[in-house]
């Protein structure tokens, strides 16, 4: 349990993100229900009784809007926050409906729990519902996947095999976005559709058996792809990476840079755009050339 005024932040806030819908909805948790995720933060070695704040930031600035002078946090070995932000897990849809059903389960209200996460009651419904119809396996494999909750829609109208296979499509591929989820609900055969009660809609705009073949071959060739990609992006980012330094190196070098500029002015603009990256580019093509 520490003072409020004992912790340090290691970033400024923006002056607007009070204004959020996220500030918001964390303000009316803390006062519905408390504090749910503790702050963590790390000593400050230099100076005993003072800590960094790692993880929690928007939590600490509602508590000091609600009147608190302290709070229970969680202390850190690491120093680092890059190195925690990396482990840490953000609540994901299969989890956050597992947390409202066990809290319904213990009698909490479903208008409580509304006003905890600053939604309407239908929405805390929708989630209680996540994952019916979602079989068992997919429903294990997607636990802790980052999906929102339109994608467990789309799941929802395939038989349980199907779900098991879209699931591991959206894992090799790392994609759990709903357009990708209906594109695999476009490819699935109406043998493996999931049996409804409701008459299907006739609609023009179906989708023929040729764009469905057409789509599976084009989601092998992407999945074979994307296999070689992961087996070289290790080696192509470190190449880049030493050829970056080595550049950056070479350029502090004011007679090599006059050298450059009198003789090869289009070498020049060029090494310098790869030493001034700060990430990888997302333009490949223009990259390769």
């Amino acid at each position: 349990m520490l003072s409020i005024d004992a912790i340090l932040p290691m970033k400024s806030l923006r002056a607007d993100v009070k204004l959020s819908a996220k500030y918001r909805q964390i303000v009316t948790s803390i006062r519905a229900v408390g504090l749910v995720e503790p702050p963590v933060v790390t000593a400050d070695k230099e100076n005993p009784g003072t800590y960094f704040l790692l993880d929690g930031q928007l939590r600490i600035e509602a508590l000091k809007d609600l009147g608190h002078a302290k709070v229970e946090c969680l202390v850190s070995t690491d120093d680092e926050a890059f190195t925690y932000n990396k482990r840490i897990n953000r609540l994901s849809a299969p989890q956050e409906h597992r947390m409202i059903v066990r809290a319904i389960e213990r009698g909490v209200s479903e208008e409580r729990l509304a006003a905890a996460l600053g939604i309407n009651v239908p929405s805390i419904q929708r989630r209680a519902r996540l994952m019916d119809g979602i079989g068992d396996e997919a429903s294990e494999m997607l636990k802790d996947a980052p999906c929102p909750l339109t994608v467990f829609d789309s799941l929802r109208k395939m038989s349980p095999l199907r779900q098991i296979e879209a699931a591991e499509l959206m894992i090799g591929h790392n994609n759990f976005t709903r357009p990708f989820v209906m594109a695999l609900l476009a490819a699935t055969p109406e043998s493996q559709m999931a049996k409804s009660k409701r008459k299907p809609k006739t609609t023009t705009s179906a989708v023929t058996r040729e764009q469905v073949s057409r789509l599976e071959r084009e989601l092998a060739s992407l999945q074979m792809q994307t296999k070689g990609f992961e087996e070289t992006y290790g080696l192509d980012n470190l190449h880049l990476t030493v050829a970056k330094a080595y550049l950056a190196k070479l350029l502090a070098n004011v007679r090599v840079v006059r050298w450059l500029a009198q003789s090869k002015p289009e070498y020049l603009s060029e090494f310098q755009s790869i030493a001034e990256l700060t990430s990888l580019p997302t333009d490949f093509s223009a990259a390769a050339e």
